[in-house]
């Protein structure tokens, strides 16, 4: 989708990332790598993997996202997700250090909605293109799995030139860690 979107209308920001539902966000953190790992990984402890259920194609703030946020029934929030969030969330959080121009967004269990991207900060500056992107979104023949595994978490390293702008278009990232949820 993001391919499409960027091909389409040069729409960035949601495929500058690799596919992800972000468990943890916006956080400045200038720990050691090694600090980071054993932080998640205490946090992590005890967490089994769990059944993502897909909605398809939703609207959330200016953007479009495959909904991942709710049980099959649409309305119940997945609670393991929600959780997982939470639990990664409480595991970094002593390592934050101030942003030198980002604002914060700390985590809260009830504005939280997981979600994997598919258009996203680009309509801040592309509003006009709104209604067309999510038509030609909506109308691409594009299967998605109905439900998937919750298994892994997976820690990047990201960086931009400008985090209060278009932070999209000098956004690069790196793998750092991958953890494996146990079923």
């Amino acid at each position: 989708m993001t391919a499409q979107t960027r091909a389409q209308y040069g729409i960035l920001s949601a495929g500058a990332f690799p596919p992800h539902a972000t468990l943890v966000g916006s956080r400045h953190i200038t720990a050691p790598v090694e600090e980071i790992v054993a932080a998640v990984s205490g946090g992590l402890a005890g967490v089994s993997a769990f059944t993502v259920h897909n909605a398809g194609v939703r609207r959330q703030g200016v953007g479009l996202v495959y909904d991942v946020h709710h049980l099959a029934d649409g309305s119940t929030p997945n609670a393991a997700f929600v959780d997982l969030a939470a639990r990664v969330d409480s595991a970094v959080a002593p390592l934050q250090t101030p942003a030198p121009n980002h604002t914060q967004h700390h985590f809260d269990r009830d504005t939280f909605r997981a979600h994997l991207s598919l258009v996203s900060h680009d309509m801040y500056v592309r509003p006009d293109l709104s209604e067309e992107v999510e038509e030609y979104v909506t109308g691409l023949p594009v299967a998605f799995p109905e439900t998937f595994p919750g298994d892994r978490v997976t820690l990047y390293r990201t960086r931009s030139d400008d985090w209060s702008g278009r932070w999209w278009r000098t956004l690069t990232w790196d793998h750092v860690h991958t953890w494996r949820l146990p079923s």
